[in-house]
């Protein structure tokens, strides 16, 4: 096994990059679609709401799984599965039991949670830290202000709460710069159309620096973590990946490179801003809008993005959809479709559309938002694939089939690249076609 996974690193190298610390390095060339390497998660948690519908063990997507005999919350595919990663379950499994419906640590404590019994349990390097150890990761310590320091308390609290009975605890400090580390280092794993399955940790994937015009893409395989190339790499090049969605105008994407990672991106996207026109395309009028008009725009389409994220957790959909299409029509009178933060509300309404089972709506939206996404995300993007993979569906259950069976292949042919074409998606994908 080790000699297996030592061999999926051959070509690359830990090298020490100007500017951005650690790094990781081709020795080789690799062609597009060409996998890099893989890693194991060092540990991962399967997200409460997909429990049922997906293995907590190997997050595999089947029906028929077995329950936990004692919580009843936690699903298997079989025995196998269910001993491997009781390690992990036995850390949650009596507090669910105790706590009944007030067990609800987040997603970020139980990863924690997990990396401590996992450090004690395995002490030495392991499968998925050939090249970076947990133990390195960054917590970028000295740049937490007040608001993200009272946050990791809460955490620290919260673990403390729901985990007393299992885990042996570090002191506060130690804790501290533990869950700065997974907040920066932290991986989510997402399905074919990027819903969110879980949360994991895969420390040789964290070794890659970040890049708006990355070469390489990140995809999963249950929790195997997935590194192909999407550009062709030269011998000597640095790997890059991208930390963030790619479809916003510079300046957004580095407010929130800031936020989250304390650095700005220097790629040749961000020195030469290149893309921000288009992306931020304004209503071709007779009169048109002045520079003061469009940045009032800009604020305004920040300001309803961020009360849009917020809403989600407490309003209603019909209430959701009409805080969409009250903007859509504000933003419309200075903004073209095809800007970022057009498609970005467009985007949220189709979700909205897809949840009440609203698939006309749904479609309506997603025609609008496909070709303004293939062109302003990079080539083989992930969000373009599941944009043409959600019309194909929808087309499908509209009984639509040319338009759907061409949108699947769209969807195929990115994916064949993102994902390799032995993916359990793409086969999915396949005989979804083969059954219509």
């Amino acid at each position: 096994m080790r000699s297996e996974a030592v061999a999926e690193l051959c070509g690359l190298e830990r090298f020490a990059s100007a500017g951005k610390g650690r790094g990781l390095r081709a020795r080789r060339r690799f062609a597009v679609g060409e996998l890099l390497f893989s890693c194991p998660a060092y540990t991962a948690v399967l997200t409460a709401s997909e429990r049922g519908s997906h293995c907590d063990g190997c997050f595999a997507r089947k029906e028929g799984l077995s329950k936990c005999g004692r919580c009843k919350q936690a699903f298997y595919c079989n025995v196998d599965c269910q001993k491997e990663d009781w390690p992990m379950h036995k850390l949650e499994c009596s507090a669910m039991c105790a706590f009944g419906q007030n067990w609800n640590p987040s997603e970020t404590v139980r990863l924690t949670a997990r990396i401590l019994a996992k450090q004690k349990t395995h002490p030495e390097r392991t499968q998925s830290e050939k090249l970076l150890a947990v133990k390195e990761f960054e917590s970028h310590l000295d740049k937490l202000d007040n608001e993200k320091r009272e946050l990791i308390q809460n955490d620290i609290a919260a673990l403390h709460h729901f985990y007393s009975k299992h885990l042996e605890y570090p002191d506060n400090a130690a804790l501290v710069v533990l869950f700065a580390q997974v907040n920066c280092n932290g991986f989510t794993i997402e399905d074919e159309e990027l819903s969110h399955l879980g949360s994991a940790i895969f420390p040789d994937v964290a070794l890659m620096n970040h890049s708006c015009c990355p070469n390489v893409i990140v995809t999963y395989k249950g929790t195997l973590a997935e590194v192909r190339a999407v550009k062709e790499i030269e011998p000597g090049e640095e790997v890059f990946t991208s930390y963030i969605d790619l479809l916003y105008p510079t300046e957004d994407r580095n407010n929130r490179l800031r936020d989250s990672y304390f650095f700005d991106c220097d790629c040749r996207e961000c020195v030469t801003k290149e893309k921000d026109k288009e992306k931020l395309e304004i209503c071709k009028l007779n009169d048109p809008p002045s520079a003061e008009t469009v940045w009032d725009m800009i604020k305004y389409a920040r300001n309803v993005i961020e009360e849009f994220r917020r809403a989600k957790h407490y309003k209603s959909p019909s209430e959701l959809l009409e805080i969409c299409e009250l903007s859509l029509d504000k933003m419309g009178a200075v903004f073209e479709n095809s800007n970022v933060y057009m498609l970005h509300m467009m985007y949220q309404a189709m979700g909205v559309c897809l949840y009440v089972q609203d698939w006309e709506g749904a479609l309506r939206y997603g025609q609008k938002i496909i070709r303004p996404y293939s062109k302003h995300y990079p080539p083989y993007s992930l969000n373009v694939a599941s944009m043409w993979l959600k019309l194909g569906r929808l087309y499908m259950a509209l009984e639509n089939r040319p338009a759907g069976v061409k949108a699947l292949k769209k969807a195929i042919a990115i994916m064949e690249v993102a994902h390799g074409k032995d993916h359990p998606y793409i086969s999915e994908i396949k005989k979804e076609l083969e059954d219509h």
